[in-house]
């Protein structure tokens, strides 16, 4: 395990040398950030990090995106989520997995009262659709693994919420 500051990503490029395989959950959200920030967390750190990864001997790369990610969306979010797609993509990985989870349903440390509402809503909706709205995130970290374990032969895979539930039951 190596700390990192993200600010002087390159100066850490020892800390991604010698991995078949990279992990990249990294994300915060606007309202913590700004829009600027947001960008570059989500974007930019993202593509250094794999870049970096790439370098040290990466060959598959696994990717936790969103679902409704699409470079050309009008919304912040769900644009920066689709230019990360395919900007880790272009790194040029042996295998990249992009995972679109929905909703995460987790238990955060911060205060998030509207998230909060919201996840207590889809927590009742998930008993009935349970992999429409939403997706605990045991079971995308379980999924992550999975696909690392069982790769298949494609170059790009990209696993929406359905196929990240089937996965983190497997």
């Amino acid at each position: 395990q190596a700390v990192v500051d993200f600010e002087r990503l390159a100066e850490h490029a020892a800390a991604f040398q010698g991995h078949d395989v990279g992990f990249c959950c990294l994300g915060t959200t606007r309202a913590k950030a700004g829009a600027d920030g947001f960008v570059r967390v989500d974007r930019d750190y993202v593509v250094q990090a794999a870049e970096l990864a790439r370098a040290g001997g990466c060959k598959h790369f696994v990717l936790q995106s969103s679902q409704g990610a699409n470079a050309q969306s009008s919304f912040l979010y769900l644009r920066v989520k689709g230019e990360v797609e395919n900007l880790v993509q272009a790194v040029g990985f042996d295998c990249c997995t992009i995972l679109r989870p929905a909703v995460l349903l987790c238990k955060r440390q911060e205060s998030r009262p509207m998230e909060w509402v919201t996840r207590q809503f889809l927590g009742v909706v998930a008993r009935v659709f349970p992999t429409a709205y939403s997706v605990p995130v045991e079971t995308v970290a379980r999924a992550m693994v999975a696909c690392v374990l069982q790769p298949g032969e494609e170059k790009v895979k990209v696993l929406e919420n359905k196929a990240i539930h089937e996965l983190g039951k497997a």
